[in-house]
């Protein structure tokens, strides 16, 4: 690949995780339209980086063509994030299990460290809030050592990331017991109270959605 080759993937993928991330805070809401032009001038790149960068993001089913065509974001209904919930609910507990074997001691200090934080603060960040809930469940994902397992998880808590954040449904502290408790299942190197803590995080997770309809 020559430098300009490169330099126009380095675009291509910056533009995608910048977009990426817009989505996921709900900055860019359900049923919106993308408007290609506006979007490569407010983000500083040509129409080939900022292309590329829909693409990926129209084949991962986050921006979908109306009736007319239109290029929008998805919007996640009350189904789509019951089907990912129940998708996560087969595979978290499982990479959870995993992880035991293999997650690091400084990563779960980190993740331990964000917690204690969070606990700390009576008004914690959202985004820190949510930076914790994106590491440990990655950090879950990736220790798991299947990248096939990672990359369904992270398909499925994008999809329920966005249902959540767009409504507004997660609490200053979402979670804090259950997430503790994943934690010191991790540390403890055992697997079943891994696979059962997470299991029972995805399941409070589910109600609490479910009691709001």
């Amino acid at each position: 690949m020559d430098e300009a080759a490169a330099t126009d993937r380095s675009l291509a993928d910056e533009t995608y995780s910048s977009l990426l991330d817009e989505i996921l805070s709900a900055q860019l809401s359900g049923g919106a339209v993308i408007q290609e032009r506006r979007l490569a001038l407010r983000l500083g790149v040509s129409r080939s980086p900022m292309r590329d960068a829909l693409g990926r993001l129209e084949g991962q089913g986050l921006l979908v063509r109306n009736a007319k065509g239109v290029l929008t974001v998805k919007v996640i209904t009350l189904a789509d994030y019951l089907n990912s919930i129940a998708v996560r609910l087969m595979l978290e507990p499982s990479a959870a299990a995993l992880a035991c074997n293999m997650i690091s001691g400084e990563v779960l200090g980190a993740l331990r460290e964000m917690l204690e934080k969070i606990e700390a603060d009576p008004d914690p960040a959202p985004a820190f809030v949510w930076a914790f809930d994106d590491a440990l469940h990655n950090g879950i994902a990736a220790a798991s050592g299947n990248r096939f397992l990672a990359d369904i998880i992270g398909q499925m808590r994008r999809y329920t990331t966005i249902f959540e954040r767009q409504r507004k449904l997660a609490q200053r502290k979402p979670g804090l017991a259950d997430h503790q408790a994943i934690l010191d299942a991790l540390t403890a190197r055992d697997a079943e109270a891994a696979r059962n803590a997470m299991t029972e995080h995805l399941e409070h997770i589910r109600r609490n959605v479910l009691s709001t309809y």
